[in-house]
């Protein structure tokens, strides 16, 4: 009688330990390999995201004592709101994303007030924390899952006189010792997030689009501090903070708005600019700025579908010094007050033609499979439907399968590739509209100042195809 099947699955973030629950509930071995030395402890990794219905019924099921009311908080507002602001460039003479201050500037304090653009009542996301996420993960993993911390993914094969166990040879190397390491299975799955080696070897055309803006992020913690006149200031501005996803518009620019749990603020603020050079040596993926700017290089690491730089101080500065100019008074006084804001370089792909390959013994999940811009809050619950999906067709095809796991790869591909496709190029579509940016060949871009109603309908996130709920294998309920 055959053994169970393993499954090997490259990265260790949320899509691949999504994905090791879901597999492990088809009753498959899993084993994840991840080049982090060990778990991110505490809830210091990453920052906001937010969650759909559908994702957190997934979570529910992988995650023992999933609460709402403990890991996550309710977005049950989508909010667009547009501010008088400045028009937003990044002229290379002043830095990575400076800002400068244009002729005309509107300075009265009412002109920024807010007023509705777009307003959802049944939004009816979640937000979280990555790193509590994570870590939830984590800790609910069962015992069919092995995680090897500190393996970095070097190469796989698929021999073709394999026989029907061990379908797919990993090869990683250890980083604590140097020393190369095999691990066999029956399927790789492909987690190892947007730059991903693997699709780059089958999929060598298939390049990451600078979508022609960049992000500065925040977390504000307030814990012990809610009577400050910062907390006081941003819900007065922001009353419904806690309960909404805001979104600030301004000319070319705009800002996002949530709270966490734990008594943190999530922000974001993207900026309009061309793509900063990016340079690979042995240590990673480094930003390097123009050269008659003081910060040379600066160390990043790559999270989502961006790329996470490590902000100067003078940066940070200088974006400090602008939000003020651009934002109202309560939102700049809560970026300015941030500890510790990072950038994004923010990028998506093309959707990829396929998702699976070697005969079914190959197959791509998470930001590997489709990379994509933040605006429709899509990377992570792209993840987790990637991976219900996966271990609910490999569990249906299970008893049918004699060699490898291909009928269950190729019903996954079916059912999830025109659903990722879609959500990529709205959201980034949405992007472009939300910086001002042409879309469909338009000569100008969305106007905050002159938008229509039409137009502001599409800057609901509910404009997301398959907004209610992506397509799943008929499972039972699973």
């Amino acid at each position: 009688m055959m053994g169970k099947r393993v499954a090997v699955v490259v990265g260790g973030s949320v899509a691949g330990l999504a994905c090791a629950h879901a597999v492990a509930g088809a009753r498959w071995d899993v084993v994840v390999l991840e080049k982090a030395a060990a778990p991110a402890t505490g809830a210091g990794t990453g920052a906001g995201l937010g969650l759909d219905p559908q994702s957190m019924e997934t979570l529910a099921r992988w995650i023992p004592r999933w609460s709402l009311d403990d890991a996550t908080l309710p977005l049950a507002v989508d909010l667009v709101i547009p501010r008088l602001a400045l028009r937003i460039t990044r002229p290379h003479s002043r830095g990575v994303l400076s800002c400068h201050r244009p002729q005309n500037r509107t300075t009265d304090s009412e002109a920024k007030a807010a007023r509705t653009l777009a307003r959802d009542d049944g939004f009816n996301f979640r937000a979280a924390h990555w790193g509590d996420l994570h870590r939830r993960l984590h800790e609910a993993l069962p015992a069919e899952v092995t995680v090897l911390w500190g393996h970095q993914f070097l190469s796989f094969e698929t021999p073709e006189d394999d026989d029907t166990r061990g379908g797919v040879v990993a090869t990683a190397r250890v980083l604590r010792t140097g020393e190369t390491v095999e691990v066999t299975g029956d399927l790789l799955v492909v987690a190892d997030g947007s730059t991903s080696s693997i699709r780059r070897r089958f999929l060598p055309d298939l390049k990451l689009r600078y979508s022609g803006y960049c992000a500065w992020r925040g977390v504000f913690d307030f814990a012990g501090k809610e009577s400050s006149d910062t907390i006081v200031g941003i819900r007065r501005a922001y009353p419904e903070l806690g309960n909404c996803l805001y979104f600030d518009l301004a000319y070319m620019t705009h800002a996002v708005l949530y709270e966490l749990p734990r008594s943190r603020l999530n922000w974001l603020w993207y900026i309009n600019g061309p793509e900063p050079e990016l340079t690979v040596i042995m240590a990673g993926p480094l930003f390097q700025s123009p050269p008659d700017t003081e910060c040379n290089l600066i160390r990043s690491i790559e999270q989502g579908s961006s790329v996470t730089m490590e902000a100067t101080d003078a940066m940070v500065a200088r974006m400090r010094d602008e939000a003020e100019r651009v934002w109202c008074p309560e939102l700049a006084r809560l970026v300015r007050e941030t500890a510790a804001p990072f950038v994004n370089v923010i990028y998506d792909a093309d959707p990829p033609p396929r998702l699976s390959w070697a005969g079914g013994r190959v197959v791509l999940v998470g930001d590997a499979a489709h990379p994509t811009t933040p605006h429709g809050l899509r990377s992570t619950n792209m993840s987790i439907m990637d991976a219900r999906t996966l271990g609910r067709c490999l569990a249906r095809w299970e008893k049918t399968e004699t060699t490898t796991p291909a009928r269950a790869v190729a019903e996954y591909e079916a059912v999830r590739l025109p659903v990722v496709a879609a959500q990529v190029l709205h959201a980034r579509r949405l992007g472009r509209i939300k910086q001002g940016l042409p879309v469909d060949d338009e000569a100008e871009g969305f106007d905050v100042r002159t938008a229509v109603e039409d137009l502001m309908l599409l800057l609901r996130q509910r404009s997301m195809p398959f907004f209610s709920g992506a397509p799943t294998v008929d499972d039972g309920g699973l």
